[in-house]
């Protein structure tokens, strides 16, 4: 039996696993690793415990950034921070849409940014912007869509970038050079999606929002909301002016002396193992997603069958495949969620890199459309979260409608940036 036979087989039977898990309604996380179990026997492995025990450990670091950065934003979140700077804008700007629409956008791309997860952004942020859409007449089903779509381009947003993470570690690539080629699309599409969704909307309604907002400690100011995150650039920036003179510091340690800082400043008492508890817990699918995409792509690697994917995809017309990244990429996502930057995304990059094309690039663009894919079943996890935030009871299908055309727009852009990547590849100097 030749080798691509063999690994053809193998890739069949997880596949197989995989979706016997999901008719029996077992979560992604574990079907996920019922799949690589599955590759393990099928492939003559056994349980190989050294390979699972090294691929539940890939992510490791990536994880760390996720706990500490979610934790961060948490306590800033239970000092009133977050209501503070939500009531601060809406009273400043609630006479002038096209700032107020700036300003939410801009507010709603912060955690996503800093956490490198969508649910964060809704979880944080999601609620109380769309009470301010809601009294500016937007109906439930498309603040849903504005929540979700910027929440998505806030998860691929720099500095912490998953998608984009997770393919760089794949490649061996360093991830740097990201800033701008994500930012810049990120920046645009949520501004535009923001302004061509809600802008038939009346002027908000402040009293009756600023009534159901959460009211801020009394001691807030903009000092103790703005220190941690001068720490915070500060200290990525150090790194980056004194490489040998500035202590290494990884952005988990980073996001500890900012989540530090916002503990001493809060002007209330945090209970802070009760947010630290809450952080895990809400953490968990992601962590869990991560623990099992590593599990994964480690079994795949040793049967074989990531290198018949990477062959697979190398070996197809470039055409046919950069113009089909607007449905192989939501598609991938919605089934292996993150597990799809490791699994898909490198063989994609190694390909476009052969094709002279600029690999920075190319995956920031990619980047950008991946996120879509968590509004689609079978897991539309960000989708569904989002839903749920905004307290929407329409149908699901009908949030679906109202993301149609900010999708088109992402796909589009996504897909030009890989297209005219070397035209791009200035974007990387930062």
């Amino acid at each position: 039996m030749s080798m691509t036979t063999s690994a053809t087989i193998i890739l069949a039977a997880m596949v197989a696993a995989y979706i016997a898990a999901k008719i029996f309604k077992i979560s992604t996380e574990l079907s996920m690793l019922a799949a690589a179990l599955v590759g393990g026997l099928v492939g003559g492995a056994g349980l190989p415990a050294r390979h699972i025990a090294e691929g539940a450990f890939t992510y490791l670091d990536i994880c760390l950034i996720f706990i500490t950065a979610t934790l961060f934003m948490n306590l800033l979140k239970e000092s009133g921070g977050v209501a503070f700077v939500v009531r601060r804008i809406l009273k400043r700007f609630h006479k002038h849409k096209f700032l107020l629409f700036i300003m939410l956008a801009v507010l709603m791309l912060i955690p996503g940014m800093l956490t490198g997860a969508g649910s964060v952004t809704v979880l944080i942020v999601g609620g109380m912007v769309a009470t301010v859409l809601g009294y500016m007449g937007i109906p439930k089903p498309k603040a849903a869509a504005i929540v979700f779509v910027i929440a998505g381009l806030s998860a691929a947003a720099p500095p912490v970038s998953l998608w984009a993470m997770l393919t760089a570690a794949g490649v061996n690539m360093p991830y740097v050079g990201f800033f701008l080629p994500l930012m810049i699309p990120c920046l645009v599409l949520a501004l535009l999606t923001i302004f061509i969704l809600g802008w038939k909307s009346k002027p908000v309604d402040l009293e009756q929002a600023l009534k159901e907002l959460p009211e801020p400690p009394a001691r807030m100011n903009w000092l103790k909301i703005v220190l941690p995150f001068l720490v915070f650039f500060a200290l990525v920036i150090a790194g980056r002016i004194w490489p040998f003179d500035f202590p290494i510091m990884g952005l988990p340690l980073v996001f500890a002396f900012a989540a530090a800082i916002t503990l001493l400043l809060s002007p209330v008492h945090i209970d802070f193992l009760d947010v630290s508890r809450r952080t895990v817990h809400q953490l968990l699918p992601l962590i869990g997603t991560l623990t099992c995409v590593g599990v994964l792509v480690q079994i795949m690697t040793l049967t074989g069958v990531r290198g018949l994917i990477s062959v697979t995809v190398v070996t197809l017309p470039a055409m046919v495949v950069i113009l089909t990244l607007f449905l192989t990429l939501p598609v991938s996502e919605s089934v292996l969620m993150w597990g799809a930057a490791p699994v898909l995304g490198v063989p994609l990059v190694l390909l476009f890199n052969t094709m002279n094309l600029n690999p920075v690039i190319a995956l920031a663009g990619m980047s950008v459309i991946w996120p879509l894919g968590d509004a689609i079943p079978p897991t539309a996890i960000i989708g569904r979260l989002t839903v749920e935030t905004v307290g929407m009871k329409e149908r699901y299908s009908t949030f679906l409608k109202y993301c149609i055309i900010p999708a088109v727009l992402i796909i589009l852009v996504g897909t030009l940036m890989v297209i005219f990547s070397k035209k791009l590849a200035f974007l990387t100097v930062f």
